[in-house]
């Protein structure tokens, strides 16, 4: 039996499924990347640390905020810039509406035409209204988060070098901290949804990677770590990761101890697992999902359980930034150059970026590790161990557990072709 699913549907990019399997014998399994590389770490040399962050950003439009954070990050360890607490908590709110938006994106848009049958969402429209409408008030919550703090939804123009630009308006803030409290009747009728279905029964142990929840759930961090004992400053990553190529991507795979690992949900589930917000850990206990889940599709549950974190600690934020009260202040950046790394969680696992600056503040180096990249050697294995359990499957039914195993992990196929190595002889 050959299988060949020419385009993957439903998610971020372009990747093809070959799979061959010849007498119940798994011969062959690749998830072939064809999309083009894009070369931004390139096209940052000689950039003014001003500019890094807006260019790094357009690596992604769904997962923009956390280039743009991870990117100003590094770029304020290498030229000594510290930030104040109310940056942190404003970051903090970019990422978490950027992780709803990313989330729900894939949870009803890409996740939910498998569980119900159709093709995509726009069948519901008619015979699932109710549901659609939820979907996209959700959705437009999360936008709204990532407008009032990043001053638009994709793409955020307020975050700077040391903190903001400008700062979302106190009323504007209290109105999303109404509309989040308001979106709980919306979030049980999701959490009640994906309880009501039937994932498939998987099961492989690897490793998982993910930055510490020593400072509370995984988000922001300065340690690396995984299931299988590593811990590293995260800024370190190159000494403990290793990217290498494969033929058939155009994007670079990745290893740590083992031949693959997962970073995402999943992963951030099993590593802060005693970290999420009261409310997530009771929506984890209804949906069956704790640190000891081994199963690949159970990434979709540890997205719901973490939109729920994201909207309670969303509140939370908002709270402490206006029982502090909205300060806007001066940003002194030292003129000098310096190497700096640092790394945040993106909705599909940890995101690395790392930049060196001229004593002009211009990029000499720059290099950037992204979460899609670090799972495909992952999905790649998932693939491999999950094909001999479905060979007695009709090929339709096989295909559909297929590509759902991939659509699972929610790759960003387009933001992980951000480099390509040629060597001419």
């Amino acid at each position: 039996m050959k299988i060949e699913i020419p385009s993957l549907a439903r998610i971020e990019g372009h990747a093809r499924l070959v799979v061959d399997a010849t007498s119940g014998e798994l011969k062959e399994c690749r998830l072939e990347i064809f999309e083009s590389p894009r070369f931004f770490e390139a096209l940052l040399k000689g950039r003014h640390y001003r500019d890094v962050a807006p260019i790094i950003a357009r690596i992604c439009g769904v997962c923009s905020n956390s280039h743009t954070l991870a990117s100003l990050a590094a770029t304020e360890q290498a030229l000594g810039v510290e930030v104040s607490r109310q940056t942190l908590n404003l970051r903090r709110l970019l990422a978490y509406g950027e992780i709803l938006q990313s989330h729900l994106l894939q949870l009803y848009f890409m996740a939910v035409p498998d569980f119900l049958g159709v093709g995509s969402i726009f069948p519901l429209a008619k015979s699932r209204r109710e549901l659609v409408m939820r979907a996209l008030r959700l959705k437009k919550l999360a936008n709204d988060i990532c407008h009032a703090v990043g001053g638009r939804p994709v793409h955020p123009v307020t975050p700077c070098v040391g903190g903001f630009s400008a700062l979302p308006q106190a009323h504007d803030l209290l109105e999303l901290r109404r509309r989040l409290v308001a979106a709980v009747p919306d979030l049980e009728a999701t959490v009640e949804l994906f309880a009501s279905f039937d994932f498939p029964a998987f099961e492989r142990e690897t490793e998982y990677v993910s930055l510490a929840a020593d400072d509370g759930y995984p988000l922001l961090a300065q340690t690396l770590v995984s299931s299988d004992g590593v811990r590293a400053v995260a800024a370190d990553y190159a000494g403990v990761i290793e990217e290498y190529l494969v033929p058939h991507s155009s994007a670079k795979f990745a290893r740590m101890t083992r031949a693959a690992y997962m970073v995402g949900p999943l992963a951030r589930v099993k590593t802060g697992f005693g970290k999420l917000s009261p409310m997530a850990r009771k929506v984890a206990g209804v949906v069956g999902l704790d640190a000891g889940t081994v199963n690949p599709y159970l990434n979709l549950l540890a997205r719901l359980v973490e939109v729920v974190h994201c909207v309670e600690e969303s509140i939370h934020r908002i709270d402490e930034v206006l029982a502090a009260g909205l300060k806007r202040s001066a940003v002194a950046v030292p003129d000098g150059g310096g190497s700096g790394a640092a790394a945040i969680e993106a909705p599909r696992g940890t995101l690395f970026h790392a930049y060196r600056y001229d004593r002009h503040g211009c990029i000499e180096g720059a290099d950037c590790v992204i979460p899609t990249a670090q799972n495909l050697a992952n999905i790649e294995a998932d693939l491999r161990a999950l094909v001999p359990t479905l060979l007695e499957l009709p090929r339709e039914e096989l295909t559909r557990r297929l590509e759902m195993l991939v659509r699972a992990y929610d790759p960003c196929i387009s933001c992980s072709t951000h480099l390509l190595q040629v060597t001419i002889v």
